[in-house]
């Protein structure tokens, strides 16, 4: 059962998420929030979406600013079809090169924008359509930039999401390791 995200109704918000983990002492459980897209300190997080991911990524910009990060907005600016690779290379460079903390691409599925990212040098891009695979990807992978598809996701879905993309801390350890592999990789084939 590590790792599993239970779900259930709650009156005040949608949907409540916990997430558990097997620790030493026993099972901990952690409640990830309202979507309030809380931090610790205030983030520079940059976006970019094609036309598919425009609206979630409107949507998305607003409760990010609401909850005091600043945004660097890569594009699109319409719902007019776009080429999606140079958006999500824009994000993954302002990564890259610390401009931004997080990157967020966004697309219909946001399988060809985490694609793109991840051309980046030292971008690790995730794609998390769900909850676990946000936790996942930050606490074992340390993903620097979150893609999500536009049509997978609801609004609220995408608010969880993000919250625990954002307050997910690198669990390091022997996940160090497998993240340096993933560099070594990176460099040895001229990335």
């Amino acid at each position: 059962m590590r790792g599993s995200i239970l779900f259930w109704p709650d009156v005040t918000r949608s949907t409540v998420y916990i997430s558990l983990k097997k620790r030493s002492i026993g099972w901990v459980a952690r409640d990830l929030g309202s979507c309030a897209v809380n931090s610790p300190q205030i983030r520079t997080i940059a976006i970019g979406s094609d036309h598919a991911g425009f609206e979630l990524k409107a949507h998305l910009i607003e409760v990010l600013t609401k909850a005091g990060h600043k945004v660097d907005d890569h594009g699109t600016h319409s719902t007019e079809s776009v080429d999606y690779p140079p958006i999500c290379a824009a994000v993954g460079r302002a990564v890259r090169d610390g401009k931004a903390d997080m990157g967020i691409v966004l697309g219909g599925s946001g399988q060809g924008e985490q694609i793109a990212a991840n051309k980046v040098r030292g971008v690790r891009a995730a794609l998390c359509n769900d909850v676990y695979l946000a936790e996942m990807a930050r606490s074992h992978n340390n993903a620097n930039v979150l893609s999500m598809g536009g049509r997978v996701v609801t609004f609220e879905l995408a608010d969880e999401i993000l919250n625990v993309f954002l307050t997910t801390p690198f669990e390091g350890g022997r996940h160090d390791r497998r993240v340096a592999q993933l560099t070594e990789i990176e460099e040895q084939e001229g990335n």
